[in-house]
């Protein structure tokens, strides 16, 4: 299947597997990774994780071949599909983690760039190409990227076309981190420092950084505050609290 999901201990893993074709995005294929999605979320899995098949690529972009010949309302369509599947990972229940090993590009970078947080391995190269083929990124590229790596940087990299390798993406903030080894078993250790926590209380902090990207401060801070204020009505405030104060390590029970 071109769409795996597996569950690796207390991870849903969704393998791209189209390994032969740099696991290139067809239209079913995101179509299978919504699906994916919705087991996921009823699962009890702590993070998802995102890979690519093979050694070559995490996801090359689109599958050319079902871009020509479209019309305009086919075009739109496919490009608003994508873009509802990506955007699920925004409000999703859990956090995500792309683990870019080796290509990401296009529509395969903007399935990164949805994610919560991406770790690349040191052959990992990345961008935004389509200004070479006459387009523009349609699967949230253009609004992801500039808050990642802000305006200009963002502009250069999508006008240009050009390939980002790993170093500098760790550096401009596009990769969180740079990992040696088995780029699964890597993801796994890099979720585990946050999965750790307690997952309502995770998602009241992502909640509360997306929503500075949208408000102004004082906004934010109103946003902030009640989140803090939900946060510490939850049972694992109590017990966090209980096990800071009697110095010993708190079981978080995710309520």
């Amino acid at each position: 299947m071109p769409v795996e999901l597996t569950r690796k201990d207390e991870f849903a893993v969704i393998t791209l597997n189209r390994p032969e074709a740099l696991n290139a995005l067809s239209f079913q294929i995101v179509r299978d990774i919504g699906a994916a999605l919705s087991e996921v979320a009823e699962s009890d899995a702590r993070a998802v994780l995102f890979i690519g098949a093979g050694e070559k690529a995490f996801c090359a972009g689109a599958d050319i071949n079902e871009l020509a010949g479209r019309s305009l309302s086919e075009t739109k369509a496919g490009a608003e599909a994508g873009q509802r599947t990506f955007a699920r990972l925004d409000t999703f229940p859990i956090p995500s983690v792309a683990i870019i090993n080796g290509y990401a590009f296009g529509g395969g970078f903007e399935l990164a760039s949805a994610c919560t947080f991406r770790i690349a391995t040191p052959n990992a190269k990345m961008g935004l190409p389509e200004i070479k083929l006459g387009l523009i990124p349609g699967y949230g590229g253009t609004q992801r990227l500039p808050r990642l790596v802000g305006e200009a940087r963002a502009l250069e990299i999508i006008m240009t076309g050009r390939t980002v390798e790993a170093e500098e993406a760790e550096r401009i903030g596009l990769v969180n981190r740079i990992v040696d080894g088995d780029p699964l078993e890597a993801g796994m250790a890099y979720a585990r420092e946050f999965t750790c926590y307690s997952l309502p209380v995770l998602g009241f902090a992502r909640d509360a950084v997306k929503r500075a990207l949208d408000l102004p401060v004082y906004e934010g801070l109103k946003v902030e505050a009640d989140l803090n204020t939900m946060s510490f009505q939850t049972e694992d405030c109590v017990e966090g609290t209980d096990a800071f104060l009697n110095k010993r390590k708190p079981v978080f029970r995710d309520g």
